[in-house]
């Protein structure tokens, strides 16, 4: 409960008083994630450092458990449409905020990239980031191959910061209870401070995460925190069970950044659960206040066309097929600039075929584009496999890690005929890169983190570099606000 006994504004169409003194026992926590989901999923990661800062010092006063402000897409969009360094963005956010703790998407040993990164850049990275600020690190693997998470975790352990596992989730006959309950025990005994249930597309139902939060809470000791979307509509009924269920901590949105393909909107929810007994204590006057800051920046995305006003569609569709909304925005792109839209159906209807055949990977960064690619080229050929794109290959060849469920003869015949498939740790096959990348980009890096986001993006930061270098000013990138996918194709 709100503890002031005041009447406070919560929307302009209605007032809610909160009454109580009593401090609630186990408060639902809140982690707020407009600042880099939330601006990733409706505005395609465009929300500028300066549209930031001023908001900060309200953003720190409410309560929240954290503030989601890296990782993800946000540092490639920088670098690549924002002409800002994203290292730079992080110090000026730390700056601001001197109470609550600040959290970052990390992909393991992807880092922030679309590959498998050496061990030392893996290593150098997460200690970067901690030193410039991140308090909190969520890694994912994209196949749950705990293999891939081993390095990330280390280094989250010994530069001090709170390692959270998540957990990708998603559904298919081998994805059960009992399966991530299996996934969560060994999270937490390689490390694990807390764990997330990342629900990236948005399918898990109320019911499913009631029982499965349950089960984990069981299972395991350590926090259990829930991110879900609201693409397919159902998002903040899932919350509901999960809070009945035990979760320790959910993801919202502000409102501006809230909904649609993002999370469920921060002061709904907080009004909502206040009325239980696991009332969230975060301050709702200044909650109004962030909102309405945010409302002209997220105009001016719409006025733009940044906002595509698709994005804030429900997506029954996800439920049916597990396709996550910026997926079917992708999906949509491609099939329009190959004049076949009319195919749309049949591409989403493929997808799932083309999931099983790769042993059930869910469908995450990079795998959702590339699964959703190879989907494309079975329908358009009329031939399912006739063209691979690279990443493919080199997934059905153990590159990516371990697919939850075995590949068949048959599938791998036609993608990688005879060649040999790895059964070791993917990254145990790469040489150290950081000496190598650092005499490549020589004097135009002029700290660690410039060499590091070189070897993450190189043309993208080496254009950087040479903007800074020359003088050029922020903002003069172009940016068509459409998102950047890396796909190979070979015959």
């Amino acid at each position: 409960m709100i503890k002031d006994n005041r009447l406070i504004k919560v929307n302009p169409a209605y007032l809610v008083i909160f009454l109580g003194s009593d401090k609630t026992v186990n408060p639902i926590k809140i982690t707020e994630t407009s600042l880099r989901d939330g601006h990733q999923s409706l505005i395609a990661t465009r929300l500028r450092t300066e549209e930031i800062l001023p908001i900060l010092e309200k953003m720190d006063r409410v309560g929240y458990h954290a503030l989601e402000v890296w990782g993800g897409a946000t540092f490639d969009a920088c670098l690549r449409f924002l002409n800002e360094d994203p290292w730079e963005r992080l110090r000026k956010i730390r700056r601001k905020v001197k109470n609550t703790k600040l959290q970052m998407l990390l992909r393991g040993q992807n880092l922030l990239g679309y590959k498998h990164y050496a061990d030392d850049v893996v290593d150098t990275f997460i200690k970067k980031s901690v030193e410039n600020g991140i308090d909190i690190i969520r890694v994912f693997d994209a196949l749950n191959d705990t293999r891939n998470l081993e390095t990330s975790i280390k280094a989250i352990k010994e530069s001090g910061a709170h390692c959270q596992c998540a957990i990708s989730y998603t559904t298919s006959k081998v994805h059960t209870i009992e399966y991530y309950v299996k996934l969560s025990k060994k999270m937490e005994e390689l490390g694990a401070d807390s764990i997330c249930i990342k629900d990236m597309a948005g399918i898990l139902t109320p019911y499913s995460a009631y029982k499965l939060v349950k089960r984990l809470k069981e299972a395991v000791s350590v926090p259990i925190e829930l991110h879900t979307h609201s693409t397919s509509g159902i998002a903040s009924m899932t919350y509901l069970k999960a809070v009945e269920a035990g979760v320790d901590i959910i993801d919202t949105a502000i409102s501006p950044f809230a909904e649609g393909t993002s999370q469920p909107a921060t002061e709904s929810m907080v009004v909502t659960l206040s009325e239980g007994e696991r009332a969230p204590e975060l301050n709702i006057s200044l909650l109004n206040e962030i909102s309405d800051y945010f409302k002209p920046i997220k105009e001016k995305y719409r006025e733009s066309g940044i906002l595509n006003p698709k994005v804030m569609d429900v997506e029954p569709n996800t439920l049916t097929y597990q396709v996550p909304g910026g997926m079917l925005s992708n999906l949509l792109s491609q099939l329009k600039g190959q004049g076949a839209l009319d195919k749309y159906e049949e591409v989403l209807s493929e997808i799932p075929r083309v999931r099983e055949d790769l042993g059930f990977p869910p469908l995450v960064t990079p795998l959702s584009q590339m699964v959703g690619t190879q989907a494309v080229f079975n329908v358009l050929t009329g031939e399912r496999y006739r063209i691979v794109p690279k990443e493919i290959k080199e997934y059905v060849k153990g590159l990516y890690g371990m697919p939850p469920a075995p590949i068949s003869d048959d599938i791998k015949q036609k993608i990688i005929g005879d060649e040999k498939v790895i059964t070791q740790r993917p990254a145990d096959l790469l040489e150290p890169e950081i000496g190598k990348h650092s005499k490549e980009i020589g004097d135009l890096a002029t700290s660690m983190e410039d060499v590091l986001s070189y070897i993450l993006f190189p043309q993208v930061a080496k254009k950087f570099f040479e903007n800074r270098l020359n003088g050029k000013a922020e903002n003069e990138n172009e940016d068509s606000g459409e998102t950047v996918h890396y796909i190979t194709v070979t015959m």
